[in-house]
């Protein structure tokens, strides 16, 4: 399994705009309608990638925590699904159920969203104040598949936590791991 490291983006850059289709509500959700007032994390996953699958349960568990307290979470499948058809919206719908996502799970079919924010792998987090600032990049936790350290997701929820409390997170922050994004 190769293992790509997230981009570390600048920290203060600005968040792009995007309305992407969510296959699970079958509409287009938009980065404006969805914001939070204090918190908005934008997460790239797939369906195969075993760095995503390794933490799908926290990742679920972790948003059904945060969501009631102002974070909006986002994530978004940016693979080439003719390569990778385990990736395709069919299947991000079963994922979604399958792991009780309280989140819309987009599909960024022409790649262009994944682009923007400079997504390297699945999975890879960007966390946005409520400007829209990116105040936090990097890993959920040191928890690798095979590594046997527990899924916490505690570097994600100390950044969090800060946000949701007017503060601004460590910078000393570390890059996500993970599968690299299936370009076309």
């Amino acid at each position: 399994m190769a293992r790509i490291e997230s981009k570390m983006m600048e920290l203060g850059s600005k968040a792009h705009d995007f309305k992407l289709f969510s296959p699970s509500e079958n509409k287009e959700i938009s980065l404006t309608n969805m914001k939070s007032e204090k918190a908005t994390l934008i997460i790239f996953i797939s369906n195969h990638c075993p760095f995503v699958k390794h933490l799908n349960s926290a990742l679920s568990t972790f948003a059904k925590k945060y969501i009631p307290k102002g974070l909006s979470v986002i994530a978004i499948n940016s693979n080439d699904i003719v390569n990778y058809p385990d990736d395709s919206p069919e299947n991000m719908i079963k994922q979604s159920k399958e792991f009780d996502f309280h989140f819309p799970y987009l599909f960024d079919e022409t790649q262009e969203i994944a682009r923007e924010y400079g997504a390297m792998c699945t999975p890879d987090f960007f966390l946005y104040d409520g400007d829209l600032k990116l105040r936090y990049r990097g890993q959920f936790d040191d928890s690798r598949p095979g590594n046997s350290i527990p899924v916490t997701g505690i570097d994600l929820s100390i950044a969090v936590d800060a946000l949701l409390n007017n503060k601004l997170p460590s910078t000393d922050q570390k890059p996500s791991v993970g599968c690299g994004i299936k370009w076309k």
